[in-house]
């Protein structure tokens, strides 16, 4: 039965990491690829990380009404394509939305009147804390310390909407988060 997944979690609570293994050992997942205005990083391909868009490509979708979610994150937008679930579900796959806790809301709002609100299920991946967040964001080596306290400000916020999901998955534990994201996944 194809369902929707939305995946929602702070900077560096490993979703990306839990959902890569999830997916290498499910066939019946797929990932959905959300459009960006942002140009792409060295190694990322149109099609394959993000749909890469000029920002009046972006907004004529809008226009179009052709997004599920959509918002604007400084100078860049983001948002999931319609088309991502049909795409998925004439595969016969679920489908998996990585996406930010205003992206959930708008997708709850966008499909409460819908048929697809029954194939709905929210999860939300949280560190232990925000001391292990932390320790987490400063060994990726990838951030400067205004980025770090901004993204530790920004997880204390997202952690307060984890009651807003169905499901928490808290990654203490690599292994565990990624048997019991197998389990929610697979519609157990």
């Amino acid at each position: 039965m194809n369902q929707i997944y939305v995946i929602s979690a702070p900077s560096g609570a490993g979703k990306s990491t839990i959902l890569k293994r999830v997916l290498e050992t499910n066939p019946q997942l797929t990932l959905s690829v959300s459009c960006t205005t942002r140009k792409p990083r060295p190694g990322e391909q149109h099609g394959r990380e993000y749909y890469f868009l000029e920002k009046e490509d972006f907004k004529n979708k809008i226009e179009q009404n052709d997004f599920l979610e959509y918002a604007q994150v400084f100078d860049n937008f983001y948002g999931t394509l319609k088309s991502e679930i049909d795409r998925s579900f004439s595969e016969g796959k679920s489908l998996i939305l990585e996406i930010d806790v205003q992206g959930a809301r708008l997708v709850r709002e966008a499909l409460k009147d819908s048929p697809l609100k029954e194939k709905l299920q929210f999860i939300f991946i949280t560190p232990p804390s925000l001391e292990i967040l932390e320790k987490r964001l400063r060994d990726r080596g990838t951030e400067t310390e205004e980025i770090i306290q901004k993204r530790l400000s920004e997880a204390a916020g997202e952690m307060s909407a984890a009651p807003e999901y169905d499901e928490k998955v808290i990654n203490h534990d690599l292994d565990q988060a990624v048997a019991q994201m197998k389990t929610l996944l697979s519609g157990e």
